[in-house]
């Protein structure tokens, strides 16, 4: 039970918001009441938040008041680094000085990440195994300015005070920081390292055992709730905000790849360690691995083929024989140059044995049904080449043990009711039929149906495989002439966003920028400044641009955002569902095209005074039997399918926004 003795949320809210110059929102104090109740009754919750609504100050609240209460901290992950960083440079300093006064303590807080994001003392210092420079493929230009940056890091490594990668600015290749840094698998530990004592790692995670919030990503408290031995610091309460992503975000972490450079690398870690004919047969097996790779076609593996699978247990075995000739893994423990280079090699071996493994059990199930996970070739490009990846066909059963199990977990991002309810996301979450968990949607403080049109171009043809057609040109022209500019077009795909972007620089007199152009954030503060300006690009835009006010008056999305047809790993979820009795478009491709849907509709209101239009030329969205599903997932703006409405209201707005300029 809460400590009488704290003030409420309601007060803590209340006084926040008083001293951070805002005003209460209904949908903040219905939030914090929410993420309150579900800490007290130990209950998981999910909560819908539009934008606007003051999410994090929602949950920051009640997490803090209790790691107050409980004397133990509130761990808050997220997806992305730009919210991490607000939540530490912004939000949690203005908050706590707020709330200072009326806490036993001012709440203190840190972020805390991956170990490889940590400068290692030791690896900078001592004779660690060197990285390869063959991925660079003997390029001279690169390997100079590999060579720059590695001098910048050795300068920056005598200054730094916490060896955050990212306080490393400008940045560097990772090629040049792996140079510097260990895997949590690699290190030696704090006890046998002689720098342990004076680890950027430990000290991070010391202070983070200290404080009252944790800010992490989501990758890393996979990690922790997946892994043996404990990355965060001992807590009852987890926000996961940006909480769409998660799903996505554990896949990743849990995904293994094998390729011809994964074998090699285990090959040179291992080195003189052991006898060089094992080494060698480690060797060859990545070389038989490479040409299988070179040879075969791209995309899923649904029945092993004999030459893979015996290719697999010959790596698979070979590496075995190097971690056996290697001996005890705690050998040379009281020589930690020896130790550190051993930690290497196992850590190679382990990563290269394990994933055959993985992959050779992928295969064998009686049925579909019965299958846990996907192998899949991907192609990899000029730079990569091929690789061999295994990922689970559901990450579901993962969390529901070992993230929902141990914990109370609060769950918020702007979109979770796909199609108007949380059960899917839920059920990719692992929180099953509802028992222990509760879904709320607090709304969002925009008038959507006054503020914004949905415009279905329900008269176009769908959209084909073979680029946009001419009539989706023309509809974006027209468009984009009425609104004057001020348009973020987002495209399923590069060449969809590129080839419409050469079309249309020479049909339209607005400045017309392309995602690839120059770095992303560069484009979208171009895009901010100059309101006659249009930006197109594709997926990274459709979640991470936030741009108030009359810059952006026009969103279009050429498609429905279905994952593609050959994507190996929606395709085999899709299959798996279906072969379990559900209904695998629905609950796979329909979900992802709903979830982006809804994101990418979100960037039209960013502020209470914003209006436009949302533009979808997809005619599916109006006429396809999911359509309703679909429209369910975005925000009530007012709906037309008529092009004359859209057109009007964009020339209005835009003879407005001249008038008072």
């Amino acid at each position: 039970m809460p400590d009488s003795h704290l003030p409420s949320v309601d007060e803590l809210l209340s006084i926040a918001v008083s001293a951070l110059g805002g005003s209460e929102r209904q949908g903040q104090i219905t939030m914090v009441q929410s993420v309150q109740r579900a800490i007290d009754e130990d209950e998981h919750l999910a909560v819908q938040a539009g934008t606007g609504t003051g999410k994090s100050l929602a949950y920051l609240v009640p997490s803090i008041r209790h790691a107050m209460d409980s004397e133990s901290p509130v761990v808050i992950s997220t997806a992305t680094i730009a919210l991490q960083r607000q939540l530490v440079d912004r939000d949690l300093p203005r908050l706590s000085e707020a709330l200072g006064k009326e806490l036993p303590h001012e709440p203190t807080f840190a972020i805390l990440k991956g170990r490889r994001n940590y400068l290692c003392r030791y690896k900078a210092t001592a004779g660690w195994p060197e990285e390869d420079e063959q991925d660079q493929l003997f390029d001279p230009r690169e390997v100079s300015a590999t060579g720059r940056m590695v001098q910048r890091i050795q300068e920056w490594a005598e200054e730094t005070e916490t060896g955050d990668r990212d306080e490393l600015v400008p940045g560097v290749s990772e090629q040049a920081w792996r140079q510097f840094s260990v895997s949590a698998q690699e290190c030696l530990g704090a006890t046998r390292c002689p720098s342990g004592a004076e680890c950027f790692a430990e000290l991070a995670r010391a202070r983070a055992g200290e404080v009252d919030v944790v800010v992490t990503n989501h990758a890393l408290l996979a990690i922790d709730a997946m892994g043996d031995l404990p990355v965060l610091p001992e807590h009852e309460v987890v926000v996961v905000d940006e909480a769409h992503e998660l799903v996505d975000r554990v896949t990743s972490v849990v995904t293994g790849e094998l390729s011809e450079a994964s074998v090699l690398l285990a090959v040179r870690r291992v080195g003189r360690l052991i006898e060089q004919p094992i080494a060698d047969q480690l060797m060859e097996a990545g070389e038989d691995l490479k040409a299988l790779l070179a040879a075969a076609p791209p995309g899923r593996i649904d029945d092993l083929p004999q030459v893979l699978g015996l290719t697999l247990q010959l790596v698979r075995d070979t590496a075995w024989r190097c971690v056996t000739a290697l001996g005890p893994r705690n050998a040379d423990k009281d020589d930690p140059d020896k130790a550190g280079q051993r930690k290497a090699a196992f850590t190679a071996l382990d990563e290269v044995h394990d994933t055959a493994v993985r992959m050779l059990e992928a295969y064998g199930h009686a049925s579909e049904a019965d299958r846990a996970e996907v192998v899949w070739l991907d192609a990899g490009t000029d730079r990569r080449p091929p690789s061999l990846r295994v990922a689970p066909l559901t990450v579901s059963g993962m969390l529901r043990d070992k993230l929902f199990g141990e914990r109370t977990v609060v769950l918020t991002s702007a979109t979770l009711a796909l199609g108007g309810t949380f059960d899917a996301l839920a059920a990719q979450w692992g929180l099953g039929d509802g028992k222990g968990w509760q879904g709320i949607d607090v709304g969002s403080p925009f008038d959507h149906p006054r503020a914004g049109i949905l415009y279905v171009a329900k008269h176009l043809p769908q959209p084909g495989r073979d680029g946009l057609p001419q009539q989706y040109l023309d509809e974006i022209t027209e468009l984009i002439e009425a609104a004057g500019g001020r348009t973020l077009g987002l495209f399923s795909s590069m060449r969809a966003a590129k080839a419409a972007t050469e079309a249309l620089r020479e049909r339209l007199d607005v400045p017309l920028l392309c995602q690839g152009d120059d770095s992303t954030m560069l484009l979208v503060k171009q895009f901010a400044e100059d309101e006659p300006t249009c930006l197109f690009g594709t997926l990274s835009l459709w979640q991470g641009v936030d741009v108030p006010g009359p810059a952006l008056r026009l969103v279009i999305i050429d498609r429905v955002p279905f994952p593609r047809p050959d994507d190996p790993l929606t395709s085999a979820r899709q299959r798996h569902v279906a072969a379990r009795g559900g209904n695998g478009f629905m609950a796979v491709a329909a979900n992802h095209a709903a979830l982006l849907l809804a994101q990418g509709a979100g960037r039209l209101l960013r502020a209470q005074d914003d209006k436009g239009v949302i533009a979808v030329l997809d005619p599916r969205l109006a006429t396809a039997r999911y359509s309703g599903f679909l429209l369910g997932s975005l925000p009530p703006f007012w709906r037309t399918t008529d092009p004359a409405i859209p057109r009007a209201a964009l020339k209005r707005l835009a003879s407005e926004a001249s008038a008072s300029s």
